[in-house]
């Protein structure tokens, strides 16, 4: 299994201290805005890499999916950036994994009133 998780603050940090005591995956990518705190994460275990990430932009998920032929995508960033991720994932071939639930598309006409789209 091949991860690419995508979020290298307290919640990336958690997923990934928790994961480097497992043998469930061959390989995690960190992925983060930040390049230099995705690398500190990624210290902790010889099984992870650090990349630098855009989870704004799909193209930019994608990317990474495809370069490290990527088996599942772990979103671990704030729910703003929850449908561009998935959609990168879904584009690149990888199952996607949420470490929250989250309105994914709200509903249309009624926002606050009805449930949008729920991945």
């Amino acid at each position: 299994m091949e991860i690419l998780l995508v979020g290298a603050g307290g919640v990336g940090a958690a997923f990934a201290a928790i994961a480097a005591r497992r043998d469930f995956f061959d390989h995690i990518v960190i992925a983060d805005f930040d390049e230099v705190r995705a690398q500190k994460v990624a210290a902790i275990d010889d099984r992870y890499s650090a990349a630098q990430i855009d989870a704004s932009d799909a193209g930019s998920v994608e990317a990474l999916v495809r370069e490290h032929a990527i088996t599942h995508v772990m979103n671990a960033v704030d729910p703003r950036f929850v449908m561009p991720t998935f959609t990168g994932a879904y584009a690149g071939g990888a199952d996607y994994l949420d470490m929250a639930m989250s309105l994914s598309r709200p509903h249309a006409e009624s926002p606050y009133s009805l449930t949008g789209l729920k991945l």
